[in-house]
Parts: structure tokens; sequence; C-alpha cells
């Protein structure tokens, strides 16, 4: 009896968590470790990704009712933005939130500034998460944030055109398989779809959500903002033949939208790694979509904030190994990115206006994992340059590569007219550096080679 309360107590952790017995998270996609396949040439699927895979670093933002409150409801702890289904809240009760929802202290000028300032070249916006609540203006659907709320705004929209203004690209999150508004939306686990207004699992049939509110809505996503990526989340059910109508209408409707594994059965441009940066490189375009703190939406006692440090160095080891970073930020219900969020994401954005030649058009390093930081390189006509972000500054003022490389010119990426003394022995090249790191979050020798 003892081990079944222990159970009890923490099952509805583990049940927000979704994490695998292997560690893996459970993001609801059977597909998720599978090589992607795709009827188009690899040439046109990097056409499409030629300046996602430049940019490397975007800003992921997870925003709708759940932040009223901070994931609470009448006192409860919803503990993330799940909370409708965390707390089982009806739907009559849970529409009842968007009756206050006023953010308006929203300005889209603002936030774009703030990625813009951390370094991001990307943003993507919850358009609609797992509550089925549309943060944009769906005709189709009458649970929207223009017809359902009291602000009668359209953060889509707004976000789209102050993107454009100040020159990122601008993408829209939808939760494809989980939409705990839909009477039809049931998923591989019937835990994770709303079994407490619609208990009857058995009787859902997807098909019919798919026609009804996943095709007008992406329709509408597209033809009104022109996202730059749809960034599907959640594929559960959906079939190998509605992810491929569903990759045909977005590229009917838009060539160049990009579209990330997660709309199913092995399709997308990009493979997506949630919470976790894989120990090696990947073959294929990936990202890791990882939280500034502990939850992707905004909850008002998580105080779990990642350092600048953490950030800066994930960064980087994502760039190492030829990916993307999407990194999270949960606005208030009031419309602000929590002030600690900003203060990181300048942090890391001073890093990246001395560094960012060394994360900006990388592409994966040649040498893996090394015991004192990561390396990037770009291939020049003649030349190849390597990045090494130092995280571990040597004491004895000596960095020691143990690879084989031939050095044309060496400097810190800080100073670049002032070269470093590079020695050729045994173990491979031994460079002089200053005693002091220049920079502790982490300092980059530049380095001009011949061909590897």
């Amino acid at each position: 009896m003892k081990y079944v309360l222990i159970i009890l107590l923490f099952f509805p952790l583990w049940l927000n968590a979704q994490v695998n017995l292997d560690g893996t998270i459970d993001t609801g996609d059977k597909f998720a470790n599978a090589k992607l396949e795709s009827n188009e040439s690899p040439e046109v699927i990097a056409k499409r990704l030629e300046w996602w895979s430049e940019a490397r670093f975007g800003m992921f933002i997870h925003w709708g009712l759940y932040a009223q409150d901070g994931c609470f409801w009448k006192g409860k702890d919803g503990r993330s933005e799940h909370m409708m289904r965390n707390l089982q809240i009806p739907i009559s009760d849970y529409e009842k939130i968007a009756d206050e929802f006023k953010p308006t202290c929203f300005n889209a000028d603002e936030w774009v500034k703030v990625a813009k300032d951390a370094g991001m070249k990307y943003m993507v916006l919850t358009s609609k998460h797992h509550d089925g609540f549309a943060m944009f203006n769906s005709p189709s659907n009458n649970y929207n944030i223009l017809t359902s709320t009291p602000w009668k705004r359209d953060p889509v929209k707004e976000l789209t055109e102050a993107c454009k203004k100040q020159g990122l690209k601008f993408g829209v999150y939808y939760s494809l398989g989980r939409d705990w508004h839909d009477p039809d939306c049931n998923s591989v686990k019937g835990w994770r779809s709303n079994v407490w207004d619609f208990p009857e699992e058995e009787k859902k049939d997807f098909s019919k959500y798919f026609e009804r509110k996943v095709k007008p809505q992406i329709t509408e996503l597209i033809t009104q903002y022109h996202p730059a990526i749809i960034w599907f989340d959640t594929p559960e059910l959906i079939t190998k033949e509605e992810s491929t109508e569903l990759l045909s209408l977005i590229h009917e409707l838009d060539p160049t939208c990009i579209v990330n594994q997660r709309v199913g059965n092995k399709l997308g441009d990009y493979a997506v790694r949630e919470q976790k940066i894989p120990a090696g490189g990947e073959p294929r375009p990936w990202e890791t979509c990882m939280t500034l703190n502990g939850a992707w939406g905004y909850h008002k006692t998580d105080n779990n904030w990642k350092s600048a440090d953490s950030l800066v160095h994930s960064l980087v080891d994502i760039a190492s190994k030829g990916g993307n970073f999407l990194l999270n930020v949960g606005p208030t219900g009031k419309g602000i990115i929590p002030q600690t969020s900003v203060n990181r994401l300048k942090e890391v954005g001073e890093w990246l206006n001395v560094n960012g030649e060394a994360v900006y058009g990388t592409s994966s390093s040649p040498f893996g994992k090394l015991a004192w930081g990561r390396c990037t390189k770009k291939v020049g006509e003649d030349d190849e340059t390597l990045y090494l972000s130092v995280f571990y500054w040597p004491k004895n003022g000596k960095l020691q590569l143990d690879f084989p490389v031939e050095i044309i010119r060496a400097c810190l990426l800080s100073d670049t007219d002032k070269e470093l003394k590079t020695e050729t022995n045994q173990s491979g090249v031994s460079i002089t550096i200053p005693i002091q790191a220049p920079n502790e979050i982490a300092t980059v020798v530049k380095l001009v080679v011949k061909p590897l």
C-alpha cells in the first residue's frame, strides 16, 4: 500500500513530463528518431532550408490562455502550458479564461527587438497549442483570439509585420495531433487527449478533426501570414496519407515554406530534438528546441533559469554538430516577456555581437567533442576557417590541438589584428594564448588553415 501511495503521489508529475524509459521525451511522434523520407530531391530541400541553415539561432514563443494566471487556475497549479489537461479543466470553464485575456502590454516590435538583440535570426510563435485556442484570426473556427477575447487583436499578424520590419524570419507552431477543444481529436495514448469532456475515445475520428480544423487553419495561416516555417507538434494518430496531403497543401500554397518532422510519418524538411542535444552530429538538418527555464509557457513560480554560460555553450555545441538552436520564452498574460528572460538573452546577444562569426553560417566540426570546448567550420575557395570556442581556458597559456592541421593564420575573434603564435609538436599544434580568458563565457580562437 505504501508503494501504491507513492506512485499515486508522483503520477501527475510523471504524466506532465512524458518521459520515456530511455530518457527521451514523448512527443507523440512514433517516427521521431527515424530517417526522414521525401519525394523531393535533396537539392530542393537544401534550397528551401538555405536561410535556415545559415541562421543557427531562433526564438520559440509559447503563449496562450494558460499564461493568463501563470499556469494557475482557480488557485490550483496547472504545472505547465498543459494546464487544461493536468487539471482536467472542462471546456466550458477553460473558455472563460478567454473572457479575461487582454494582454494590453503586448508589443510586437519589442518582442522582435528582444530576439534581434539576442542574435536570433528567426521566431516561431504558438498559433494553436494543445488547448485548441487559435492565437490568430481563424475564420474557419470561432475559438480564436479575435472572436473570443476582449482584446480582439491578431498577434500573429503583428509579429509577422514586426519581423519583416526588423529583418527576422517568422514562423508558426501548430499542435497537430492534440487538440483538447475538439471532440474528434484522439491520441496514441488516451490520457493525452480530452477524456474528461469526451470520454469515449474509441468513437473519436481523427480524420474529421483533420478535415474540419487542421486543413482550414493551415490554409489560413499560410494565405494570411505567409510564414517561413510551419512548426508542427505531436503528430500522434495522423496517417501517412494525411501527413502527405498536409505537406502537399502547404507546398502548393507556398513552395518555400519549411516544415519540421512533426508533420508526421517520417516526412518534413528537418528533424527535431526536444530539450536535449544529441551526443554526435546528425547526417540530416536538425534543430534542438529548449526552454530558457522549466516550462514552455509562462509559469509564475518557475525561476529555474538557465545561465548565459549554459545558453552560449548549448548554442555553440549545437552549431558544432550542424544543428539549429530554438530557444523558448514564455510571455505573461499581459504580453510581457519576463525580465530574466530578456536579461539572459541580452547576455547571449552580447557574446554573439563579438563572436557570431563562429556560429552563423558554419558547418559541423570535423573533430567532434573537444575537452576544452567546441569547433565550428567554414569552407573557403582555397582554405578553411576553424572557430575554436574555448569554454575551459587553459591555465598555462597554451591551447593544444591534438589533431593534424596546417595553420595559415591564428588570432582571437575578438582581436583579429593580433596574430597568435603557433607551434607544431608531436601531438599536433600548440597555440600561445593570453593567460586570462578575454571572455569568461567562451573565447573564440580563429584559425585559417589549409583544406583538411
